[in-house]
């Protein structure tokens, strides 16, 4: 009798799978930290996502990995910046061979589609980074974000059908709590609006514009480009005369040049998260404003106090 409890009991395991087996998630592939939270937010326990570009390093300068290869073959959907921004991306997907994430297959999303983008001036030419096409950092707009994530909710409710509406309440529950953070941080920077601080890279105007704040000043020449001497004898002049005592860099970016700057002028270097993870507390896409517009709120407290 035992003996055929024990048979049975097995020819159950071996006959149903489907019982003894969660489904699988769908395999999710970002760029950047920042599209992985974004589409995670959407996505939930239904997704797994992965992101290419590690925290704190650059997206615009990043050299894969093998590893980036074997996720992109076996993902189910793939999300960039573009705007120029990922473009090592196009050679990835041309070598990962996996059809649903070409360029207009069910699979891929450029995330800028839709975005009302600054700073188009055309083509770029010369060194540094190609911003031509506009401003890249445009997910540096909380607004953005009901852009980005509703070509997200788009694609899973379309490969995932049964899970629409739970991506839909997800994304609805999630834009809820941004707006109301939004009003937060808006509150919190109103005292400061029109205030210039000075930039080490140009990925600053979105958020600029959002919260009404004003980067005077870019340390570098042009996206990439170390600044000149003489470069940075006119972000003295301008420091001295419109009063900027703030200079923001993300913490990858060298300190040279903003210490410098800091040692001459008296301003203070404020280190700001322009993606999750860049620092901890910028755990994920609401976390990263938390953290940037707590930091610019404290520095200019203190610059009015003095």
């Amino acid at each position: 009798m035992r003996a055929a409890v024990l048979i049975v009991w097995w020819a159950a395991l071996v006959f149903t799978p489907a019982l003894a087996q969660a489904p699988s998630k769908l395999r999710l592939v970002a760029t950047t930290t920042d599209l992985a939270s974004l589409a995670e937010a959407v996505g939930g326990n239904r997704i797994a996502v992965s992101s290419l570009v590690p925290p704190n390093f650059d997206p615009e300068e990043y050299q894969s990995r093998p590893r980036d290869l074997e996720l992109l073959r076996d993902a189910d959907a793939v999300i960039r910046v573009g705007v120029d921004y990922d473009l090592w991306l196009d050679r990835l997907l041309a070598q990962a061979q996996n059809p649903a994430l070409a360029r207009g297959g069910p699979g891929y999303i450029d995330a800028s589609v839709a975005i009302a983008l600054l700073d188009v001036r055309g083509a770029a030419v010369g060194p540094g980074h190609p911003h031509g096409s506009g401003n890249p950092h445009y997910w540096l707009d909380p607004a953005n974000a009901e852009v980005i994530t509703g070509f997200v909710l788009e694609l899973l409710a379309r490969i995932d059908q049964p899970g629409a509406k739970q991506y839909e309440r997800r994304r609805i529950a999630f834009l809820e709590r941004l707006a109301a953070r939004q009003r937060e941080w808006e509150k919190a920077l109103a005292p400061f609006q029109g205030k210039p601080l000075i930039a080490y890279h140009n990925n600053w105007a979105y958020l600029a514009r959002r919260f009404r704040l004003n980067v005077a000043g870019i340390i570098e020449m042009k996206p990439g480009v170390p600044p000149s001497p003489a470069h940075l004898a006119e972000l003295l002049r301008a420091m001295h005369e419109k009063d900027i005592a703030i200079i923001v860099r993300q913490p990858h970016e060298s300190a040279k040049y903003a210490e410098f700057l800091a040692s001459r002028s008296g301003a203070a270097v404020l280190v700001l998260a322009a993606s999750v993870g860049a620092v901890p507390e910028a755990r994920d896409y609401i976390g990263l404003f938390d953290y940037s517009v707590g930091a610019l709120t404290a520095a200019f407290s203190r610059q009015r106090a003095r």
